[in-house]
This record gives C-alpha cells, sequence and structure tokens, in this order.
C-alpha cells in the first residue's frame, strides 16, 4: 500500500472512530430503510422526518382473499435536553382492496386506516463507544485496524416507550382494539469493523389489550462507500390477531449530509398470507445541533496545575510580605 493510500485510510478511519461513534453525527442517522430502530438518538436540537410510500400485496391461500392497495410510512424524530433522548411520532397510513374469492363473485371492499400511530421516547442507557480515544485507529498499523475487534460485540443499548392511538373499528387491528395502549422495546446496536452495523430490537406493542404483539427485528448494514449501504433485515411477529416472518432487502444513498434516499423490497415464505412489497422513501434533517465541546484530559490537568502552581506563588508572595514586615520591625528595635 502505498503512502497516498495509507493517509487516505488513516483520515477516513480517524472520522468514523470519532464522529460515528457519538450521538450526535455529521452525516444523517435514519432508521430507514429498514424497520428496526437504533439506539441512537438523533441529537439535541435536529428534527428529522422519514417518510416512503409502498406498494402492497397480498394473498390468502386457505381463506381465498386478496388484498391490493398503496400506503405511507412516517415519522417525525425529535433530539432534546440529552444526546442521549429523543421522541417520535410513527405511523403508517394505508388504502386498500381486500378481495373475497371464496363465492363464484368476487366481493371488494374498499379499506383505508392508520395501521397504527405511536408517540414514545427513546433514550440510550448505555454507549460502549462513548470513549471515542479507544475506538482510535493504530496509526502504524493498516492490518490491526482491520482487525475484529471483540470489544465490538458489546452493543449500545437504548429503551423506549410510548404509547399507541387507534381508531375503533379499524380493519388493519384485531376486534375491540381502541384508544390508548403502551408499546416498549429494547433496541441493541453493534458497529463493527468494515461498515458493518447489526441493530436488534425486542418489541412488546399492545401489551394491555386482549391482543398483545410481540417482535424481534435484526438488520444487518454494509457501507459499500461513503455514500451506498445496503441491508437485510428479519421481522417475526407473534399475536393472537397476526402472525409472520417477514424479510427485507434494500439500500440507501446519501445526497447529502441532511437528506438521504432508499428503497426496499418485503416478502414472507407463506400463504396464509403471502406477502410482498415494495417501498421508496426518504429522509431529511433540520440540523440545529450546537457540538458541547468537552474539555480534553490533558487540557483539564494543565489548567488544574496551572490553577495549583499560581496559588502556590500566591502563598510565597504572601510569606514573603509577612517576611519582610517582620524584619522591619526587628531593624526598629
Amino acid at each position: 500500500m502505498n503512502t497516498y493510500k495509507s493517509l487516505l485510510f488513516l483520515f477516513i478511519a480517524t472520522l468514523f472512530s470519532t464522529d460515528s461513534f457519538s450521538q450526535y453525527t455529521e452525516l444523517i442517522n435514519s432508521n430507514r430503510p429498514g424497520v428496526s430502530r437504533s439506539a441512537f438518538s438523533v441529537g439535541v436540537n435536529v428534527v428529522q422526518f422519514e417518510a416512503g410510500p409502498y406498494i402492497i400485496k397480498e394473498e390468502h391461500t386457505p381463506l381465498k382473499y386478496e388484498v391490493s392497495g398503496f400506503g405511507l410510512d412516517y415519522a417525525i424524530r425529535y433530539g432534546f435536553l440529552l444526546e442521549e433522548l429523543e421522541v417520535s411520532l410513527e405511523g403508517t397510513y394505508q388504502n386498500d382492496t381486500f378481495t373475497d374469492n371464496r363465492s363464484a363473485i368476487s366481493q371488494e371492499d374498499k379499506r383505508s386506516n392508520f395501521k397504527y400511530n405511536t408517540i414514545g421516547f427513546k433514550y440510550l442507557v448505555y454507549d460502549p463507544y462513548k470513549n471515542a480515544e479507544e475506538g482510535k485507529p493504530n496509526l502504524y498499523s493498516w492490518k490491526s485496524n482491520r482487525q475484529f475487534k471483540w470489544k465490538s460485540l458489546i452493543p449500545a443499548v437504548a429503551v423506549y416507550a410510548g404509547a399507541n392511538f387507534d381508531t375503533k373499528n379499524n380493519p388493519y387491528t384485531a376486534f375491540g382494539i381502541e384508544g390508548i395502549s403502551p408499546k416498549v422495546m429494547v433496541a441493541t446496536q453493534n458497529n463493527f469493523v468494515g461498515g458493518w452495523v447489526m441493530v436488534i430490537n425486542l418489541i412488546g406493542d399492545r401489551i394491555s389489550t386482549d391482543f398483545p404483539e410481540y417482535q424481534y427485528l435484526v438488520t444487518i448494514t454494509k457501507s459499500i462507500n461513503e455514500k451506498f449501504v445496503v441491508f437485510g433485515e428479519t421481522q417475526g411477529i407473534k399475536s393472537d390477531f397476526y402472525a409472520d416472518n417477514l424479510f427485507r432487502l434494500g439500500g440507501a444513498y446519501l445526497f447529502g449530509k441532511d437528506f438521504q434516499l432508499d428503497t426496499a423490497l418485503t416478502f414472507n415464505a407463506k400463504d396464509t398470507p403471502s406477502v410482498f412489497g415494495v417501498n421508496f422513501g426518504a429522509s431529511y434533517r433540520l440540523d440545529f445541533h450546537k457540538d458541547k465541546k468537552p474539555e480534553n484530559n490533558m487540557i483539564k490537568n494543565l489548567r488544574k496545575q496551572k490553577r495549583q502552581t499560581r496559588d502556590e506563588l500566591k502563598k510565597l508572595k504572601k510569606k514573603k510580605k509577612k517576611g519582610s514586615k517582620d524584619d522591619d520591625s526587628d531593624d526598629s528595635l
């Protein structure tokens, strides 16, 4: 590897080891195009919008019905008070046609409503990347910077608590689900060398109702270069109303530090019902963040030593001044 490539690698590695391991990042930190939620917040005084239209096709072979339509996923995220804290509004609106094929003449039913609307708070309780000094690259070894680090197995951990707002007679929820119900989540995130990121979500949704829903999400993301990433995701859903195992594949492209475009495919491996969806989305942030520049330990120590030295000089001056007065008194005698 020539000198130019070595310097370029060290520059990029330094950027990733210091910026990407903090709450606020110079580049937009979006949850799209997957469904999982990152452990990290957007940062204090950052307002972020994430949205994307999608088309959906479902076919239930045993029950002989089809669903065909479109919808919109959306989220508004805001970081406030603490770097670890964010509040968000998330939801999905869908408009489709439900076709019942059980009789000789198919019957169609036009449907539309919010599949969910949730307001919640997420807080990062543990950040293994907080001490950026430990993640700095080895300036003398390209190989050591590419080696797997066992410490990267320790994830960042966040907790989430929110409230669902469901309307009465909603075709996308179980019978009797209406009003306000709680949603809780634990989110973990591992950042590995080579641009690999793993996010895991464990979710309990509408847990106070007659039809609680439990989910797990595992998302693997890989950065191809500075602007393009690809991802794969699996989602397990378990409830008495609906159960499924969904898979997603897609990617995102960074058009600027505050703007991202993305797309993904969603599918499953069963016919009760079979699911196929395509979405396109965008994320944009309004960045009003101002860094609170922490003092370097070395600077702190130097300032402490300076204060100690100043205090000692004051004491010496007082002592010297007092000694001079005593000498004058002796002379007068």
